[in-house]
């Protein structure tokens, strides 16, 4: 059995996990938890008992990578080191849609929905996206709702506003998104 390992990472938005395990082909992120007020070795130990603090150069560049994210600065993330396979069918479809959504932009959850043929699915894509294991790496951020709120993010509104609003989205007094950067909403397959 492979020991999972994990890497902790203090940002502005408080510290974040990565669960990760490694066998021959190298790490895998299996899981990354925005952990917000809470410890992060707490919140994987809790999670996964068996995860053991530890460091591989991939898993340091990737965490590096994403404070760089979280400092502002534009960044590409690989889908390369995920394990998407803990990902059900729909949810890597939604993932994959949401991964295609350029900074800077935001496309809404029934769009995604429609985008992965699942018309009317907007709830299910969004509960697709709340469980996902991948946060920063896919820009889950990016999903808002259609009618320019937020909506939820395992970070917290304050985080998710945040993140867009250092990719340049804007929003209005009211705290809504002016939704005129939305990705997929004149795509139809």
């Amino acid at each position: 059995m492979i020991q999972p390992g994990f890497s902790a990472i203090d940002t502005k938005f408080g510290p974040i996990a990565i669960l990760w395990w490694s066998d021959a082909a190298g790490p895998r992120v299996r899981q990354i938890f925005l952990c917000g007020r809470s410890d992060a070795a707490v919140t994987v130990g809790r999670e996964f008992p068996g995860a053991r603090p530890g460091s591989h150069p991939a898993i340091d560049d990737l965490c590096g990578r994403m404070q760089q994210f979280l400092d502002g600065h534009a960044v590409t993330f690989h889908l390369d080191r995920m394990a998407m396979e803990v990902c059900g069918e729909f949810q890597r479809n939604v993932l994959m849609a949401e991964y295609g959504i350029p900074r800077g932009w935001v496309s809404t959850y029934g769009l995604l929905a429609r985008r992965v043929g699942a018309p009317g699915g907007a709830r299910a894509a969004g509960r697709a996206l709340a469980t996902h294991p991948f946060p920063i790496v896919i820009p889950c951020h990016r999903a808002v709702r259609s009618d320019g709120s937020v909506g939820g993010y395992q970070g917290g509104g304050r985080m998710k506003r945040a993140l867009l609003e250092m990719e340049g989205v804007e929003f209005d007094a009211g705290g809504r998104l002016k939704l005129n950067r939305v990705y997929y909403a004149g795509w139809h397959d």
